[in-house]
């Protein structure tokens, strides 16, 4: 078990942290399968099946296959396109085309550890905007990150990427925020993608964070759709996703979802 808990929130030993760092390289190689294969004509139901099959290859159990209710997530994989936010359902109906920017959440658990992370691409050709959207919350996740460092606090992160968006005047999904992360994909804190610099719960080594900004080309504003799953913007404009589970160490964060 975790050694201790600041608050409500627990702090990992560096152990632990192996631990969920072998799961976060188990997703890492996904991905980067997922985007070898991504092109029109591929379902994210393909991408799903592949995803899945991975996972449990490795020795491991998907985080998101069945989580919730009302009804539970049917998808190994969140698929979410264009407008869509996050939470998107793969399906095998649905075909990736030209133009498409598509959004892959994955998460799993190895040896009662979890791993969650997210990365935004586009199929084929696309306005420069929207290649400067991806980059922008790309930029937002890293910057977050940085700011995840001991004695610092939870608006620092929040504000840090706060400030990528406001660049270029990008909206900035609120309701959906990152979080800690451990022996539950959710745990606390939740890290809001917005902040006040030198505000909120301090951070100390050994805590686990999922950060994961998500930007819109339009407006701030989102909506959940009828599946009670999937986030979509109000005003119909792109959004981007970006996620990696990190510690922090005495050194600084640590990525846990990237190759080294």
């Amino acid at each position: 078990m975790s050694v201790r808990a600041a608050g409500a929130v627990t702090l990992k030993r560096a152990s632990e942290i192996d631990r969920m760092r072998a799961a976060g390289q188990i997703l890492a190689g996904i991905l980067d399968v997922l985007r070898a294969d991504l092109r029109p004509g591929v379902t994210t139901g393909d991408l799903d099946a592949i995803a899945e099959g991975m996972i449990r290859d490795a020795g491991a159990v998907p985080s998101f296959l069945g989580y919730g209710s009302n009804p539970p997530f049917p998808g190994s994989i969140c698929a979410s396109i264009n407008d869509e936010v996050v939470h998107g359902i793969p399906s095998t109906r649905r075909r990736l085309a030209d133009g498409d920017v598509v959004s892959i959440d994955i998460g799993c658990i190895l040896d009662g550890w979890h791993a969650d992370c997210a990365r935004t691409w586009t199929i084929g050709a696309v306005p420069r905007a929207v290649g400067n959207l991806l980059d922008a919350t790309r930029r937002g996740m890293e910057a977050g990150i940085a700011a995840a460092r001991p004695g610092n606090r939870l608006g620092d992160i929040g504000g840090a990427i706060e400030a990528v968006a406001h660049e270029r005047g990008y909206g900035i999904v609120r309701p959906f925020v990152g979080h800690g992360i451990g022996q539950s994909m959710h745990e606390d804190p939740q890290v809001p993608n917005y902040g006040r610099p030198g505000t909120g719960l301090r951070i100390e080594v050994g805590m686990c964070f999922a950060i994961e900004p998500m930007f819109n080309l339009g407006g701030d504003e989102v909506f959940v759709a009828d599946d009670n799953w999937t986030v979509r913007t109000v005003d119909g404009s792109l959004s981007a996703h970006f996620e990696n589970t990190i510690a922090v160490t005495a050194d600084g964060p640590q990525v846990l979802t990237e190759r080294p």
